[in-house]
């Protein structure tokens, strides 16, 4: 056999023998793999929600040039000087979640409060930041139950809700919304005199409660039906001695009762009020003064992409009619007193709504009440009417 530089060439037949070979043993171990995933006890295997968390850390385009290298169409949507990711760049964001463009992915782990900007805004409103998402106060339960002087004003001509529409579409006897308050006792600033510290507004009777009753009345002026609850999470906290921090799981049950006992309920809502101050929470539309409106989606639970949708479609109805009124569709900021999850996994119309902050009173509160029941009502109308068809 010929030599060429000392090196004995290979036969064309063995070169076949060998790739055949290597190709035997891919297929053998990839088919192994399958049989492995496909055999093992449901409870070990690797769920969809775990692959979302490995590659929630590459980039867009990592995926769209991928299907690109299938169906070149996918290619115009990238803009012209979009570039392909590096590889190791790639490998990098799956195996430590460090972004190289987004410096919070590293410093968020590494300076302490700094983990609170590592959150992913669904939709920004007007003004919305990282430095302003929605915050949850957390009080020591003793606090919240103090008794507190509050002052109200009774004035009926400060009730601006449309009258019912008798010619209007209707839900009949159905009670399609449900609304509730896990932190029922949240008030505000302007209404109790002598307190000064966001976490101390809190109020037995003067609190968002009131906020519900009215986005309920003017809902049921709508031809919708909707049922306010009267659970009070405050004295469920109290009677079983449990942490303000636990107000979500205090309500569950009363929720999940709720659910059982009214087949009729399509949506839910869950009023809350803001602890940011005025200049956050406040928006002027044509000389009016509104308490600004935040629609918070957890997203750490499997299926919350429903309730996202509900609360993107929200979003933009209220962007149309008021503009600047919604903060838009948000995370809540991560750390103590608050999770991923507000119940809204009980539901697929499960949203938790951000009405006014501590600073606003209630002229804007029951003003943007009314707009939400508004921006609601044309929504749910508008499917009802998509379903008939």
């Amino acid at each position: 056999m010929l030599r060429r530089n000392g090196v004995t060439p290979k036969s064309p037949f063995y070169l076949i023998v060998q790739k055949s070979f290597i190709y035997m043993v891919i297929i053998t171990l990839l088919f192994g793999l399958i049989g492995f995933f496909t055999t093992i006890s449901p409870t070990l295997r690797i769920s969809s929600h775990t692959i979302t968390n490995w590659t929630s850390g590459m980039e867009g385009t990592s995926f769209v040039y991928l299907l690109g290298m299938e169906n070149r169409a996918f290619y115009e949507g990238l803009p012209e000087d979009t570039e392909l990711p590096g590889l190791s760049a790639s490998l990098l964001q799956i195996a430590t979640s460090i972004k190289p463009n987004d410096p919070r992915s590293l410093l968020g782990n590494e300076l302490p409060g700094f983990s609170i900007y590592d959150s992913e805004i669904f939709i920004a409103g007007e003004g919305t930041n990282y430095t302003n998402l929605p915050v949850e106060s957390t009080p020591p339960l003793e606090d919240v139950l103090r008794d507190r002087d509050a002052i109200i004003d009774e004035d009926p001509e400060e009730d601006n809700s449309e009258e019912p529409d008798d010619n209007g579409p209707t839900t009949g006897e159905k009670n399609v919304v449900y609304i509730y308050n896990t932190h029922n006792y949240e008030s505000f600033l302007p209404h109790l005199p002598g307190v000064t510290n966001p976490d101390l507004a809190q109020h037995n009777e003067v609190n968002v409660t009131m906020v519900s009753d009215r986005l309920a009345k003017t809902l049921r002026n709508n031809g919708i039906g909707t049922v306010v609850s009267d659970a009070d999470t405050m004295k469920i906290l109290d009677e079983q001695s449990l942490d303000y921090t636990q107000s979500y799981a205090a309500i569950r049950d009363s929720v999940e009762e709720a659910f059982a006992t009214n087949k009729d309920i399509q949506y839910v809502f869950d009023i809350h009020r803001d602890s940011l101050g005025r200049k956050e929470t406040t928006k002027e539309i044509d000389g009016v003064s509104y308490a600004k409106v935040a629609f918070v989606i957890g997203g750490e639970y499997e299926g919350y992409e429903k309730n996202l949708e509900l609360a993107t479609k929200l979003h933009y109805i209220m962007e149309e009619k008021y503009p600047g009124l919604s903060r838009g569709v948000l995370p809540p900021k991560k750390g103590p007193g608050t999770n991923g999850v507000f119940n809204q996994d009980l539901h697929d119309n499960a949203v938790l709504i951000e009405i006014g902050g501590v600073d606003n009173n209630f002229d804007e509160l029951y003003r943007s009440a009314d707009a939400l029941a508004e921006v609601f009502s044309e929504f749910y109308w508008e499917a009802e009417k998509v379903n008939a068809d």
